[in-house]
């Protein structure tokens, strides 16, 4: 990508948003009086924010970069997260698991785990659910800092020990700083009406870039007609080396159902609709509690329950929006004449430092050594021409250190599929649409950073330090602990976008990290809502085996041969250099898929076997309200029958059906 260069409508489009968000903290400061106000809202908001907050809640950098990534790399079998992975799930939200989360009146999931089980369960949850917010919102921070730091013109940088700090660092920092103002003043509910906002302004930057892309590629056929080419050869534009048939990118269920070595994803039908639409899926819209709280923050039951339906009908329409990019800028990539590259992977400061001495004390007769030690320095693949050719060059006149960096960088092959959403900004946007597409994309990140930060807060201060630390204490001690919180979950997500910053699609992270937390949670979950024998023995072990699952079949299992930080760091310790071939899986997203499967089968089996062996702690009377068969049928409270969860519901999941057919 050129560096793009901002007009002063740009800026002031950039600057006026960033001040209106930080203005709606201090204007709702002066409503948050308790901790409940603060963490909460007071249970106060009407469906339609809530609703709209549901889904901006979930339509951070995951949702805007990491789709459009996952669109590139994987093509249209990206909208099974939609289609498979979310709609149905949202479904059973509304109509199941919403009236048991607000009728508890639990102010969190951890909480309604205490009810139902007992406190080694939540603090097990609390636990992990901590660890999921930081690393998500850690994801935002690392997309919207990478953003900034091609954006603007101010490049710093700093060595410290050896290390270079340079723009990206600074902006981690500065942009952390302008989410902790508005959460800090205004809580949830300052991150909810921003939420809102956020919503429309990701629509109104985003559409006008699909649409230009969508015409410029032009239309519809030319673009599946080029991505069969793509399919056919994706290692022309860096994509791998494996060719699949011609609908791989193309088609949502065709390349599944042939099996796993027919789509880019990597996989079959089992982990799809098993690992996918029912572990990841029901786990992370039924369990996590940075979406689960915009729901209970609704000021009725029948609120709280309306929520995910209207969340799911925008939902249902945004690959529209934020996968189509991704695979419009494939299709680019391989047509002659557009001058588009998919985004390499930057090599960083310290490393292009090391590779600019490696090129500089190469000559063309060693040059295919120096390719090993500059490769291997980079840190990233390397075309080998493009190196020998600037070894070349360099020997014949020196080189300047501005166009070895630029050479050096054109010479990476990993594709750095998050910056996809990012260059089709530059490309078709003027001044003016610039600003507004930039500031949509500045509100995905922060709506990520923020809707995480306050799931984390509200899970420190309720369900780790009141219910084990420090209980009855006074309403102002927990709200101070609260806003304070703010300030440690902010610091511990800029730790995690460093972790992040190790994988070129955001998508692939996440759902790591969801196979971890929610794939295990869920299986406590459904046998403790449907199952009135689980006891809290056997949902405390089940949930320690399943996510101990997790961890040894990532620590067994990688994308490549070489163990690290992707998985397969168990074998060095077994005597084995390398990952032995039968556990290299063929993408990131198979192995969070398998992952997730075997989390959710062991914690679901041992859950069931530790509690048939185990005595209940429970009387029926004391699991009304928390388990199915045990609490009374809800009456509906909606006179028209089509406003009832159970219809919407109905009409939702046929619309859904709808769309997997035409894009089968």
């Amino acid at each position: 990508m050129q560096p793009i260069h901002l007009a002063w409508v740009d800026y002031t489009i950039l600057i006026a948003y960033t001040a209106f968000v930080i203005g709606i903290g201090f204007a709702l400061r002066k409503y948050m009086k308790s901790s409940s106000d603060f963490l909460t809202s007071g249970r106060s908001i009407p469906a339609w924010v809530t609703g709209l907050a549901f889904i901006s809640a979930n339509l951070g950098a995951l949702e805007v970069v990491g789709m459009a990534a996952s669109g590139a790399q994987y093509g249209v079998a990206t909208a099974h997260f939609y289609w498979v992975g979310a709609i149905p799930a949202m479904i059973f939200l509304a109509v199941f698991m919403m009236p048991f989360y607000y009728g508890s009146k639990a102010r969190s999931v951890p909480e309604y785990l205490n009810m139902r089980f007992d406190g080694r369960v939540r603090c097990l949850n609390s636990i992990s659910f901590a660890v999921m917010t930081v690393f998500a919102s850690g994801i935002s921070m690392d997309a919207l800092a990478r953003m900034l730091s091609f954006l603007l013109p101010w490049k710093n940088q700093l060595t410290i020990g050896g290390h270079i700090f340079g723009s990206y660092d600074f902006y981690l920092v500065i942009c952390s700083a302008i989410v902790l103002v508005y959460v800090l003043k205004g809580g949830l509910t300052s991150a909810i009406y921003t939420e809102v906002l956020q919503f429309f302004m990701i629509v109104l930057g985003f559409a006008p870039v699909v649409w230009l892309g969508f015409k410029d590629v032009g239309g519809w056929n030319t673009l599946k007609e080029k991505l069969t080419q793509v399919a056919q050869n994706p290692a022309a534009i860096y994509l791998g080396d494996k060719s699949y048939n011609s609908d791989a990118w193309t088609s949502a269920w065709k390349p599944v159902l042939a099996g796993a070595d027919h789509n880019p994803m990597g996989v079959g039908v089992f982990p799809m609709v098993f690992g996918l639409g029912f572990v990841l899926s029901f786990g992370y819209w039924c369990t996590n509690f940075l979406v689960v709280q915009r729901a209970m923050a609704a000021k009725n039951m029948g609120a709280a329950r309306r929520t995910p339906l209207i969340a799911a009908v925008p939902k249902m329409l945004f690959p529209a929006i934020v996968i189509l990019p991704g695979m419009l800028a494939v299709a680019l990539a391989i047509m002659p004449g557009k001058d588009y590259r998919l985004p390499p992977v930057t090599i960083s400061p310290t490393a292009m430092s090391r590779a600019v001495a490696d090129v500089q004390a190469a000559n063309p007769g060693n040059a295919a050594t120096a390719y090993a030690t500059i490769k291997t320095d980079a840190g990233q693949n390397l075309d080998q021409a493009k190196i020998t050719a600037i070894i070349t060059d360099n020997s014949a006149k020196p080189l300047s250190a501005d166009d070895l960096n630029a050479r050096l960088q054109d010479a990476v092959t990993d594709t750095y599929y998050n910056g996809v959403t990012l260059s089709l900004i530059e490309r078709y946007c003027p001044a003016g649409l610039l600003g507004l597409a930039l500031t949509a994309l500045l509100a995905s990140f922060m709506s990520g950073m923020a809707g995480n930060v306050t799931a984390f807060n509200t899970i420190w201060t309720y369900d780790l330090y009141q219910a084990y630390l420090a209980p009855n204490k006074s309403d102002r001690h927990y709200f101070v602990v609260g806003q304070s919180t703010t300030i440690v979950g902010i610091i511990l997500s800029i730790f995690c976008a460093y972790f992040s910053s190790h994988y070129s699609n955001a998508m692939n992270v996440i759902q790591l990290v969801f196979g971890f937390v929610n794939a295990p949670l869920f299986a406590t979950f459904l046998l403790g809502m449907f199952w009135a024998r689980t006891t809290g023995t056997g949902a405390f072990l089940g949930l320690i085996c399943g996510t101990c699952t997790s961890a040894v079949y990532h620590a067994l299992t990688s994308t490549i041969a070489q163990p690290g930080i992707q998985g397969g760091y168990l074998w060095p310790v077994l005597g084995h250099a390398t990952v032995p071939e039968s556990c290299i899986m063929p993408s990131s997203m198979a192995q969070n898929f398998w992952l997730a499967s075997f989390a959710f089968g062991v914690c679901f089996i041992l859950t069931a076997l530790i509690s048939l062996a185990t005595s209940r702690t429970k009387s029926d009377e004391e699991l009304k309200g928390l388990v199915y068969s045990l609490t009374p049928k809800l009456k509906e409270e909606e006179t028209h029958f089509l406003l009832r969860p159970a219809v919407l519901g109905t009409i939702l999941l046929i619309c859904c059906v709808i769309l997997n057919i035409i894009f089968w």
